[in-house]
């Protein structure tokens, strides 16, 4: 039977579409693991109907996601950018200063935290990540500890007379098996005049552009913000505006404050009027979605097949979570793709999961000259497109896959 709702506990969920048993998407593989078997889960997606949250039906464990990590933020140059715009804006809307504290769950690599310390700001990040959380330490000098993010933890930072003046939680509240838990955790965090500024892709923008992609195991919710507004009000929170970002294919960006100091401003009750006018609590824009995604899936296998039956070379860029559920779930291997891109280091020499395609850095496309590269970080097109300018003056063709397949 389909699991309750994770925000308010509704039983059975709507179905909305199957992508098939995949393997974990960031689950890369080296060398001397290719003989052996490789773990696949259910990739099922449902919808609440009491609360309209949208959400995955299996729940792998938390350790086995993000203990060990291999996204590293520092490594995109547009994350970067967003993320020093977004830390002057707050250091200047909060009046932040040496007496203040930031916090940020799943920190990462101190990549936003390292913004407010150059401003003279006391922060401190929680990221679960080992591995990431040392670079952090190490190379950015971020206070971090290793540790998920919750309500227990969130009271033992309390317990050792921390508060924070501004909590950050960016691309992970959909993460968090217990949704409840992390968003009182921000709560119990949080001073009484303190804010949370949080950005979680917004499921609209999946529905407008067909991001079927950006479903794997690691994101557990697809959020609107009348699922969000009903899940932190419970918690004695209030959203007192919201903003739309175009970062990761369509983010919103929230603000919410404890409810005794806040109140729900314009933007966010034009917001939640919009949502009720496309039907956020209906199953016709899921059922509508489900479609598309098999659209996709139709035109892109053909559109390659196409190439490959014209004698074209095709590769792909970017080793990502969300390219790992494309190329799964539109069944894309190594028969089409010769190999596979990336621009972090951490990937480079290693394995795509399910699909086992080799990963080099993107100077093997210069080197190589595939005629087509398969663009799978879509969501960095603009960045990529420029960085690849020598490949396309030579003749090379991106193909981006969503929301419907072309030739950039």
């Amino acid at each position: 039977m389909t699991p309750a709702c994770r925000s308010c506990g509704t039983a059975p969920l709507t179905d909305v579409i199957s992508l098939g048993a995949t393997p974990l998407a960031n689950a890369l593989r080296s060398a001397a693991d290719l003989a052996a078997p490789e773990a696949t889960f259910p990739l099922d997606l449902a919808v609440c109907p009491k609360c309209a949250l949208v959400q995955i039906t299996a729940e792998v464990p938390p350790d086995e996601l993000f203990r060990d990590y291999v996204y590293f933020s520092s490594f995109s140059d547009t994350m970067l950018k967003h993320a020093a715009e977004l830390a002057g804006e707050v250091v200047a809307s909060e009046r932040l200063g040496a007496n203040s504290l930031v916090v940020e769950a799943a920190s990462n690599d101190g990549y936003l935290l390292k913004n407010y310390a150059a401003a003279g700001v006391p922060v401190l990040g929680i990221e679960p990540a080992r591995n990431i959380a040392r670079v952090a330490v190490e190379r950015h000098n971020i206070p971090t500890r290793a540790e998920f993010f919750t309500h227990e933890y969130a009271t033992q930072l309390v317990s050792e007379g921390l508060r924070a003046d501004v909590f950050h939680a960016h691309n992970v509240l959909a993460h968090v098996p217990d949704l409840n838990g992390f968003v009182a955790g921000v709560r119990t965090l949080l001073k009484p005049t303190g804010v949370a500024v949080i950005e979680a892709p917004y499921v609209k923008d999946m529905l407008d552009h067909c991001e079927f992609d950006t479903i794997y195991h690691e994101h557990l919710c697809y959020f609107s913000l009348t699922a969000l507004d009903a899940c932190f009000r419970r918690h004695g929170l209030t959203i007192r505006d919201v903003k739309r970002v175009p970062i990761h294919g369509g983010t919103l960006r929230l603000y919410a404050s404890p409810s005794a100091s806040a109140v729900a401003g314009p933007r966010v009750t034009a917001l939640l009027a919009e949502e009720a006018a496309w039907g956020v609590g209906t199953l016709e824009p899921y059922r509508a979605f489900a479609e598309r995604v098999t659209e996709i899936k139709r035109g892109l296998r053909a559109l390659l097949a196409q190439l490959k039956a014209s004698g074209k070379r095709i590769a792909a860029y970017g080793a990502s979570a969300k390219g790992s559920t494309l190329l799964n779930y539109c069944e894309i291997g190594a028969d089409t793709l010769d190999f596979i891109v990336d621009r972090s280091t951490v990937k480079q020499g290693k394995f795509t999961p399910g699909t086992r395609l080799k990963i080099h850095a993107p100077e093997k496309l210069l080197d190589d000259m595939p005629d087509y590269t398969l663009l799978l970080t879509w969501n960095f097109a603009d960045e990529i497109l420029k960085q690849q300018a020598e490949y396309r003056a030579r003749g090379g063709k991106f193909i981006v896959p969503v929301p419907l397949p072309r030739v950039a």
